[in-house]
């Protein structure tokens, strides 16, 4: 069922209804319920992967808890690997098996593993690293095994953020199942504030820019450098409010009724540099990475060659994550290097700065970073959206090359799109640089606060795109 869908409206109005009017003691059996047809919206089957995998984290958590030693450290080793053997068997199995084929084609052999005809579950990669964040914390010895199998079932398959996150950890969201949300005017409304605004970044720019995105990209070998810049522009755009609107609504739904999820984005395009990116972009993901895994291995508190390492190998398999394809890893891969090129040339960049004389005109030299992170994320996107790595290297050549008309078959697309990431950055712009200043959204007065969202709704009937696409992170 997707967010930006008609029956998802009745879903949550319905659901957030009853939920009201339902005793509180009670209301942890309705979310799981309607968790369960939500997903099951979707592909039936799958249901059950989920039931398998929660089965073993709860029983996993309690024998976690219980053990000592080896022992409690097997019990961990043997939830990690259900469900990593989940992911892996779905997500990477016939990723893996044509990169075997390919290897032993090399030497003039054939591949005896089959391929499988199967589906990749939706969100399975979020539900996963949620799953695996239960028990690790419980080993940890930072939150206590949940004994209540529906509340702990519901942790993993509350349908606000089970497709594509928040991924969220124990500590902050188990408790909230057992907590007493009230009717809360002010609270509901803040909660739709955000949904609504959610929508309009989706419907209303990502769908709209995604048209010309999807155009240029599918087709790059047609396509001039200028063409496939503005493309490649309009992906970066149409990401962020794709999968930020996704978490509006899922962060705004859950407020709606009470409960607190993380911030995932927070502004990323007014980064100053790559490591200030990723601290605003997919947030509980880039935290994922570095409790579990960045400082697993070490984190900073390593020699300096070995840190390189750490770095490179997290955005390595955060590229993996994203998908089982060479140019996800390719994108991890360079995000990875621009990190360790950023330490290296720290030094030096401070002098060439000093002596260009940036450092003494503050605000052009803020701007002038927040440029160049900019065009490097942007860079870095061409492997995230090409279809292949042959399609991203097509785009590289043309950008490089830069010659050619625009392609504007479709004037008044690029019109439309272009004010809708005009009005996206004035209004983030206020929400950086002017937080205490007047807002229309925000405003004292009622009258103002209604007509605002008022044309905000007609904008999303009148501009939006309800062509049913999916958004993008639904796929990971």
């Amino acid at each position: 069922m997707l967010f930006d869908s008609f029956p998802f409206v009745f879903f949550f109005l319905t659901v957030t209804t009853i939920y009201f009017i339902t005793p509180y003691n009670k209301r942890w059996l309705l979310l799981l319920f309607s968790s369960c047809y939500f997903y099951m919206v979707f592909v039936p089957i799958y249901i059950l992967i989920l039931g398998f995998t929660i089965v073993i984290d709860y029983f996993a958590g309690i024998y976690i808890e219980r053990s000592t030693g080896a022992r409690k450290r097997l019990f961990l080793i043997f939830s990690l690997i259900a469900n990593i053997g989940v992911l892996s068997i779905f997500k990477y199995y016939n990723f893996l098996n044509e990169n075997l084929e390919y290897l032993l084609h090399g030497f003039g052999l054939k591949n005896p593993i089959p391929y499988l005809s199967i589906l990749l579950p939706i969100g399975l990669s979020f539900h996963t690293f949620q799953a695996m964040s239960y028990t690790i914390e419980i080993y940890r010895g930072n939150q206590a095994a949940e004994k209540h199998f529906g509340i702990y079932s519901l942790y993993v398959m509350f349908y606000p953020q089970l497709v594509a996150g928040p991924i969220e950890r124990p500590q902050n969201l188990l408790y909230q199942f057992r907590e007493k949300y009230k009717f809360d005017y002010d609270r509901i409304s803040l909660g739709l504030k955000m949904m609504l605004w959610g929508l309009f970044k989706k419907l209303v720019i990502a769908d709209r820019l995604a048209i010309y995105v999807n155009a240029t990209y599918n087709h790059p070998e047609y396509q001039t450098g200028l063409t496939l810049i503005i493309a490649t522009v309009f992906f970066a755009f149409q990401i962020y409010c794709d999968f930020s609107g996704y978490s509006d609504i899922a962060i705004g739904a859950a407020k709606v009724m009470g409960f607190k999820l993380m911030t995932n984005f927070n502004r990323p395009y007014f980064a100053r540099s790559i490591s200030e990116f990723w601290k605003r972009w997919h947030i509980s993901l880039s935290t994922w990475f570095k409790d579990y895994l960045y400082i697993s291995l070490g984190g900073n508190r390593v020699s300096v060659p070995r840190w390189y390492f750490n770095l490179f190998i997290v955005f390595l398999l955060s590229g993996l994550w994203h998908g089982a394809n060479w140019t996800y890893i390719i994108w991890g891969a360079v995000n990875g290097f621009y990190l360790i090129f950023a330490i290296i040339s720290r030094r030096y960049l401070k002098k060439i700065n000093k002596v260009i004389g940036l450092e003494r005109v503050p605000k052009m030299n803020q701007a002038f970073q927040i440029l160049v992170t900019f065009i490097l994320v942007c860079f870095a996107w061409i492997f995230f959206r090409a279809n292949n790595l042959n399609d991203a290297f097509t785009v590289i050549k043309k950008i490089a090359a830069f010659k050619g008309p625009l392609y504007m078959e479709n004037p008044s697309m690029l019109i439309y799109s272009s004010l809708g990431i005009s009005f996206l950055i004035l209004v983030e712009l206020k929400k950086e640089y002017y937080k205490g200043h007047f807002s229309i959204f925000n405003s004292q007065y009622k009258s103002v606060r209604y007509l605002s969202f008022a044309m905000l709704i007609i904008a999303i009937l009148v501009f939006g795109v309800f062509d049913g696409g999916q958004f993008i992170y639904f796929q990971f």
